[in-house]
């Protein structure tokens, strides 16, 4: 891997789903950490240092955000919206990955400002090569911003 691990924060409310990201980015050792939460509520609280997210050490900035649509809470939407109107979490790429491929949802999330938008295959072994593939375009071949934080 090129340059420094970064944090990723997946916010997703599937387990199996978020277990696939997972245990696919540690094989590939694509992600110094992977942050799990399962719903809008806690992204924006991990992502604005709130709650049991207080200890930036324990809770550092994210490099990534993969951002399920169908959420708990907040709608993942909203979080996108909410991260994008910041002015200090905007640079933070934000990848929609959901199971919507409706062209309403794909339309407003790049409305309101998706870095990129992908579906997840119903095929497992489709999802697992999806994941390797954003792995390395996201945190190896993509270059990102210096963090300020």
């Amino acid at each position: 891997m090129h340059g420094e691990p970064i944090t990723i924060l997946l916010v997703e409310d599937d387990l199996a789903h978020a277990e696939i990201v997972r245990r696919n980015f540690e094989k590939s050792r694509i992600a110094n950490r992977l942050i799990h939460v399962s719903d809008g509520q806690a992204a924006l609280d991990y992502l604005y240092g709130r709650e049991a997210f207080s200890d930036p050490l324990q809770a550092p900035r994210p490099g990534l955000v993969l951002l399920d649509l169908r959420l708990p809470k907040i709608d993942g939407l909203e979080v996108l919206r909410t991260i994008k109107a910041d002015t200090v979490l905007s640079q933070i790429p934000v990848v929609i990955l959901t199971t919507s491929a409706a062209e309403s949802d794909v339309a407003r999330a790049y409305d309101s400002h998706a870095n990129s938008y992908l579906v997840k295959p119903v095929d497992f072994s489709q999802f697992v090569e999806l994941m390797e593939v954003l792995g390395y375009y996201w945190l190896v071949w993509n270059q990102h911003p210096k963090s300020e934080v």
